[in-house]
């Protein structure tokens, strides 16, 4: 049997056929353009009728459907509640897909998906626990307990970039003040590099970016520690620092087997990122002195990691 994830983005939509082995065998990508929500369900349902239609695969060999979306869904009523930066608001998607295709149809948040992915594709098959973490303009996260998606009872929980850790710092765009995401994002490395290279006329960071601030990335920090700089280092140490406070507060709610890294932050090297962060998570966690604790790993699929969970959200559901 095959399964189908859409993946739908800011600007485009990206939907992939999953094999038994959960791996995409066939992709078709548009733009997302629609006028009204009955357009963007006509959209939903044509791009997985033509994926099929493209890559031979009888109809009767796929299972369900599944879609990621930004922002909060109920997959029982099969709603998407509403998203992030697209006008859809109670939009019934599962009943508008099947007017033109009667399969199961499985809803999820981008996020949730993400982690979803990263579940299934995990070395060791048998753990139950996954908290993906995904570092970019803010922090996503998505938890998998027993195997499941962790929602809430609205289809909101997760949003662990908006757990504060400075009490009364900066202004986040949630509406609340020191959320993790305003410290520990890559856009937040970036800011806090710019601001330490301001300090710093001699950094090598400077010499990094060629001079111009607008090529300051994630990797400038972390690229000139490596050469010595010791304002970098600060950068690199204080960014950890708030990384760390944000992952212990995950580790102590609910100590999973594994966290996974995602964004581009996390292709850093291990000695640089992992390591030293597994010992500041561990300093800060109860159960330090269990014998099992968390591990802190890189997330595999990158881009894919949507596509692949939300094509398996049947798979979790029927868990």
């Amino acid at each position: 049997m095959y399964y189908i994830g859409i993946d739908i983005g800011g600007t485009n939509l990206k939907a992939g056929l999953v094999d038994e082995s959960y791996q995409i065998v066939a992709v078709k990508k548009a733009p997302l353009r629609f006028t009204s929500m009955e357009q963007m369900g006509e959209t939903l349902a044509g791009m997985a009728l033509g994926l099929v239609e493209d890559s031979g695969v009888d109809r009767a060999q796929v299972a369900s459907v599944g879609m990621g979306f930004p922002g909060p869904v109920d997959n029982r009523a099969g709603v998407v509640i509403k998203t992030v930066n697209i006008p859809i608001r109670s939009m019934p998607v599962s009943e508008m897909f099947r007017r033109r295709w009667d399969i199961p149809v499985y809803l999820g948040n981008d996020a949730d998906c993400a982690a979803l992915g990263e579940y299934y594709h995990y070395e060791d098959k048998d753990i139950e626990s996954l908290i993906l973490v995904t570092l970019g303009t803010g922090i996503g996260t998505g938890i998998i307990l027993n195997g499941r998606i962790h929602t809430g009872i609205n289809g909101c929980a997760g949003e662990g970039g908006h757990i504060v850790i400075v009490h009364g710092g900066e202004q986040c765009t949630c509406g609340r003040k020191g959320c993790w995401e305003r410290y520990a994002s890559a856009n937040a490395l970036i800011r806090q590099t710019m601001a330490a290279m301001d300090e710093h006329k001699d950094s090598q960071m400077w010499t990094l970016c060629g001079g111009d601030l607008s090529r300051v990335d994630g990797r400038t920090a972390f690229e000139a520690m490596r050469r010595g700089d010791a304002a970098a280092k600060g950068v690199v140490d204080q960014y950890l620092s708030y990384l760390a406070d944000g992952l212990a507060n995950f580790v102590n709610i609910f100590q999973p087997e594994v966290i996974a890294l995602g964004g581009g932050v996390s292709h850093e090297r291990d000695e640089d990122l992992l390591l030293p962060l597994q010992s500041l998570v561990l300093d800060q966690c109860f159960g330090r002195e269990a014998r099992r604790r968390p591990k802190i790993v890189k997330a595999k699929l990158g881009n894919d990691a949507g596509i692949i969970g939300a094509a398996l959200l049947g798979l979790a559901d029927g868990r």
